[in-house]
């Protein structure tokens, strides 16, 4: 079975290929130089940004256990990073709109590093604190950055539709490219060079140096709501108003919840998944070919939203569909397959499971370029990243009880409510199309209204 592992990374690599190299015209949006040099500069700052994530992910556990913890602490110390991102993170990315843009983004810089330093330490209160670090920097990193692009976007004038091109490229190399490159040379730093497993933390906290000097020297500030007679409280309940008064903001931030939950539960159940008898795996490798599946999403975004006559909001609902049945994979084949012995190989279950789980992760690269292309038109600029910092709060309590019930569920119910969160989401985007077509519907009926009373005016004289 080991062929396949080469097999199904080999088709996904050449489909990558084959889709950023034979895009026409009408796959791709004409744009400017200035626009050019303004999207490179973001792509260098936002790799090196995820990078810097990427390099702590695979090692995070391993060192914890290195240390001599046991799962139990090891799990509390991943609800603590959750729960720091939920109380904490929502403050901290919440300033970002009085405080600027660019000063998150450089606390995000400073946070992590100091994150990544906790880990030379074996002492638990240390490595906890760097998990609170981390949870506070995980808020910014998904709140702050997009909220400067957004707005320093329409600052210089650039045409909105411009901003998918920027979004898929992001996505394309922050969570494809960049993860791949990292996961090996992390590889490479931990068993190549026997320099330890917190020699890709050191790694990471270089990164993110390198990313904010040029953070520091190349961008501008900008803010939502710079009023200085406006403090947290009151940008809470300015934020909470405008989710509850706008149908469309509330959905997408249930959207953003459900799928983002289910993402993340992804993440600590495909392991068991694909072994479920002990067979042995090539995590790191399984780990790259996921990353390849979601580079292939995010090449497929672009072209989709490269097509202005094509609606997020309509491409959205299949995306759903397709995650929420990928993810109903290990519950049919657990039901299906005879139980096997322990050990060996991948089992024939697996390798059905991996290849669902691959168009799960396609469907996670579309997803992410395409939601922040919806937030950019539903979200009010002024706050914009309070109301995104407000959507993760349901996704953090979400992951928290999942981390801490694991073992209390078997695992096919785990993937089997999963799915259903996923196809409530398909819901939820079928009625956020209807409200934005009616509403479309409805501005171009009025602008067709007034533009036939002025041409009836002189007339009328």
């Amino acid at each position: 079975m080991e062929i396949f592992y080469f097999m199904v990374f080999g088709v996904l690599a050449a489909v990558v290929a084959a889709l950023e190299f034979t895009k026409t015209g009408r796959d791709r949006v004409n744009t400017s130089s200035p626009f050019n040099a303004f999207k490179n500069n973001y792509l260098v700052v936002y790799s090196l940004m995820m990078a810097g994530d990427w390099l702590q992910g695979p090692y995070v556990y391993y060192l914890y256990s290195q240390y001599g913890y046991g799962k139990g602490d090891i799990g509390q110390l991943f609800i603590a990073g959750f729960g720091s991102s939920m109380l904490f993170g929502t403050v901290v990315g919440s300033l970002a709109d009085k405080q600027g843009r660019k000063r998150a983004c450089i606390t995000y810089c400073i946070t992590y590093i100091l994150s990544c330093i906790t880990k030379h330490s074996p002492q638990y209160k240390v490595l906890m604190l760097g998990r609170v670090l981390g949870g506070i920097a995980t808020s910014l990193l998904f709140s702050a950055f997009e909220s400067w692009l957004v707005a320093e976007h329409f600052k210089r004038g650039f045409d909105p539709q411009w901003l998918s091109v920027t979004f898929s490229k992001a996505i394309f190399l922050g969570n494809g490219l960049v993860a791949i490159m990292s996961g090996l040379f992390g590889n490479v730093l931990v068993d190549t060079l026997s320099l330890g497993p917190v020699a890709p933390f050191d790694a990471a906290a270089c990164f993110l140096a390198i990313g904010m000097a040029i953070i520091l020297s190349s961008w501008s500030e900008n803010y939502g709501d710079p009023s200085e007679n406006k403090d947290l409280l009151t940008q809470f309940k300015g934020a909470a108003v405008a989710i509850a008064s706008d149908e469309k903001i509330a959905l997408l931030g249930a959207i953003q919840s459900l799928f983002e939950g289910s993402m993340y539960t992804f993440v600590f159940l495909w392991t068991p998944a694909l072994s479920p008898k002990g067979e042995e795996i090539p995590h790191g490798f399984i780990f790259a070919t996921f990353m390849l599946a979601s580079m292939l999403g995010s090449s497929v975004a672009s072209r989709l939203m490269a097509r202005s006559s094509l609606k997020v909001e309509s491409y959205m609902q299949i995306v759903f569909v397709i995650s929420a049945a990928s993810l109903l994979l290990p519950v049919v084949s657990n039901l299906l397959a005879p139980t096997g012995a322990k050990g060996g190989s991948i089992s024939f279950s697996g390798c059905i499971q991996l290849l669902g789980f691959c168009a799960f992760e396609a469907c996670v690269g579309i997803f992410w370029p395409s939601i922040m292309k919806m937030r950019s038109q539903y979200i009010p600029e002024e706050a914009r990243s309070t109301i995104m910092n407000f959507f993760r709060i349901p996704l953090n309590i979400f992951v928290c009880v999942v981390l801490y019930n694991v073992d209390a569920f078997p695992i096919i119910v785990m993937f089997g409510m999963c799915s259903i969160f996923l196809f409530v989401a398909f819901l939820l985007q079928r009625r956020l199309m209807v409200i934005a077509e009616s509403q479309r519907s409805k501005s171009e009926d009025w602008a067709a209204m007034k533009e036939r009373d002025t041409e009836a005016e002189p007339l009328n004289v």
